[in-house]
């Protein structure tokens, strides 16, 4: 039976929340957490574990480069495409119901993938992988926010979400090297389907029903032109890696920008607008979106380039290159609890401030690479505090991004956090891969590109990504405006009727 979602005033005072009823009460809340962690690892575990698999199924599956690049795209064009949606649908239809489905859907998209024979069948069933992920991703963390509404504990459990979405992508591609090793490409996108049973069935009893009360009509308008919208940046992104100049880059980057622009004016002036501009206006929330775009854009840059340089230079295998990466995770895991109790003493502006100069100064470092160093003298360091730094960012920026969001638009608002970390992954791989290319060209001799060539191509990757990161430090510290107290109010435990 679904629950009323009248908002009720939490005890901090930050604005309307999910009733009592739909945030569960004492151990039960964690294993909800522990369900919604389970969900947002095979969200992240699928970029980077899909990516390790792509050259053996591509040999096994005879597909073209082009198909190979496509794979990615389709996956990433959906996702982000579809998100915004997916998080109304969530707020309207319910988000117990969104997550089930969605998880059922992306495993289902996830068995598609593992047993096709074809390149056309993986190209189709990662396009649904992003489909149900656009609707699971979104419904998953508007369930964090309404299951913890405010106080310590919210922050506790967003500090276990964010460390999922920084080190997920690095676990993936260890677990992406052993299966393909091991096994076979094939268990790279099978893996999903066993986690999925898990969380549906621990997701049925646990989670409450909630979803948005009074106006619940859909803003088809709105919801054609951000599609499209996303769709179109996404692509003219993905297109970029082979130039900027590109007639469809060109076109589709522009088509992208004035389609958003459109979507804009329609919310602005409708009554049940899909995106409500309330939740954009917020200073400290736009804040906390700008700089979800440069993080998910250098985080990008340093793994892919950095596998590259594990792989092609040194030779490591998948396996090996998955298990040099885990340094990072490492250090986001023992961070990010600290992180979570420095919130409520020094508040998120400093730590979203000093994160980014932190990472930038590991991806410095990172920088120095040379075809003959070591693992331990030129990658090592810089990959600690490169996880270090994205914990001081990750733990307050899913507080922040959601902080003081009204009950209804607890799914779209989750959503717009996603789709600002996958725009700007996007961003990332476009721009990264225009610098890498460019630096390329220029070091290499008559020919070709030899290993010093593209380990310098790497290593201006890093330095790009690191100027990135320092130019996220001014925007958090100018716009992220929130009372640390807002992060220590002890909630009072929930009435369950």
């Amino acid at each position: 039976m679904s629950v009323s979602t009248r908002p009720a005033v939490p005890a901090d005072g930050t604005g309307p929340a999910e009733p009592a009823s739909a945030a569960p009460a004492g151990r039960r809340r964690w294993l909800v957490l522990l369900v919604v962690a389970l969900a947002q690892l095979t969200v992240v575990l699928d970029a980077t574990i899909v990516n390790i698999a792509l050259p053996a199924a591509q040999a096994d599956l005879a597909m073209t480069d082009a198909q190979r690049g496509a794979v990615v795209t389709v996956y990433a064009l959906a996702f982000g495409a579809l998100l915004l949606l997916g998080g109304r649908i969530a707020d309207f239809w319910g988000r117990k119901r969104s997550f089930v489905v969605g998880m059922a859907g992306f495993a289902l998209a996830s068995a598609l993938g593992g047993v096709a024979t074809s390149g056309e069948m993986l190209l189709a069933a990662r396009g649904l992988q992003g489909a149900f992920a656009a609707l699971l991703a979104p419904a998953a963390l508007a369930v964090l926010s309404v299951t913890f509404p405010s106080g310590r504990d919210r922050v506790r459990a967003f500090a276990v979400y964010g460390t999922i979405g920084g080190g997920g992508a690095a676990v993936g591609l260890v677990l992406g090297g052993v299966l393909t090793e091991f096994l076979s490409w094939h268990w790279c996108l099978l893996v999903n389907v066993p986690i999925a049973v898990v969380a549906i069935a621990a997701a049925l009893p646990l989670l409450k029903e909630s979803r948005a009360d009074g106006d619940t009509r859909y803003d088809v308008p709105g919801a054609v032109l951000v599609t499209a919208g996303l769709a179109s940046l996404v692509y003219g992104f993905s297109q970029a890696e082979g130039g900027w100049g590109r007639w469809d880059t060109v076109t589709f980057l522009a088509l992208g920008v004035v389609l958003l622009a459109a979507f804009v004016a329609v919310e602005s002036r409708t009554g049940h607008a899909l995106l409500p501009m309330r939740v954009l206006a917020d200073r400290t929330r736009g804040g906390a979106y700008l700089v979800a775009v440069v993080v998910g854009a250098a985080l990008i840059g340093a793994l892919l380039y950095l596998t590259f340089h594990f792989q092609i230079v040194w030779g490591m295998t998948p396996l090996q290159a998955g298990l040099a990466s885990l340094p990072m995770t490492a250090a986001i895991m023992v961070t990010a609890p600290l992180v979570a109790k420095l919130l409520g003493t020094v508040g998120p502006r400093v730590l979203m401030t000093v994160g980014p100069l932190v990472a930038a100064t590991g991806l410095l470092l990172m920088g120095t690479i040379t075809v003959d160093g070591t693992y331990a003298a030129q990658v090592l360091p810089g990959q600690l505090l490169l996880g270090v730094g994205l914990a001081l960012v990750f733990v307050p920026l899913q507080n922040v991004a959601l902080l003081g969001i009204e009950a209804r638009d607890a799914g779209v608002a989750s959503a717009a956090v996603t789709a600002t970390q996958q725009i700007g992954g996007s961003i990332g791989t476009a721009v990264f891969t225009a610098v890498y290319a460019a630096v390329l060209t220029g070091a290499s001799g008559p020919q070709g590109p030899d290993p010093a060539a593209l380990v310098e191509g790497y290593a201006w990757v890093f330095r790009a990504a690191a100027i990135g990161l320092v130019a996220a430090a001014p925007v958090a510290w100018f716009m992220i405006r929130v009372d640390r107290r807002r992060f220590t109010a002890v909630e009072p435990a929930p009435h369950l009727g």
